[in-house]
């Protein structure tokens, strides 16, 4: 496959820093996985507030159960499962809004920051070993292959 450098992204860096067009395929490398990690864990936090509406929808619907329960003459189950399970915590201590605000807290945010910071070692770049991937699979002049979107129109 040819190597043509007509995307702006088309780079590498070498000892953190841009040498001759070129970044230190090792320190790409290592900067691609952390970012592969925090795509990762942004998957998780998604999973993480699809549990928070869960729970809190499952706690609605026990509270409308709850209310037939009373309308069909089960009060004494209705006062139970009031008393004991609508607006249960879902950990010792916490409802679900709780457990995401400690794990953006405690984990997420921080892992961001990394993240983040680890962009310096390839002058900022976001994606780069992605580029490069891209770069190297492409098929210049091909169709659904342009480096950039301005390159397809």
């Amino acid at each position: 496959m040819a190597h043509t450098p007509d995307d702006a992204s088309d780079t590498r860096v070498e000892g953190g820093s841009l040498v001759g067009g070129q970044f230190d395929p090792t320190t790409v490398e290592a900067v691609g996985k952390l970012s592969a990690a925090l795509e990762t864990v942004e998957v998780a936090r998604g999973h993480l507030y699809q549990f928070h509406r869960l729970s809190g929808t499952a706690d609605f619907e026990v509270e409308e159960a709850i209310g037939l329960l009373r309308k069909a003459g089960h009060a004494e189950f209705a006062d139970e499962l009031e008393t004991h399970l609508l607006g249960r915590n879902v950990l010792p201590g916490r409802w679900t809004f709780q457990v995401v605000e400690g794990y953006d807290e405690t984990y997420y945010q921080p892992f961001r920051g990394f993240e983040e910071r680890s962009r310096q070692l390839t002058g900022g770049h976001r994606h780069l070993y992605e580029a490069q991937l891209k770069r190297d699979r492409r098929s210049p002049g091909v169709p659904g292959h342009e480096a950039t979107p301005a390159s397809s129109t």
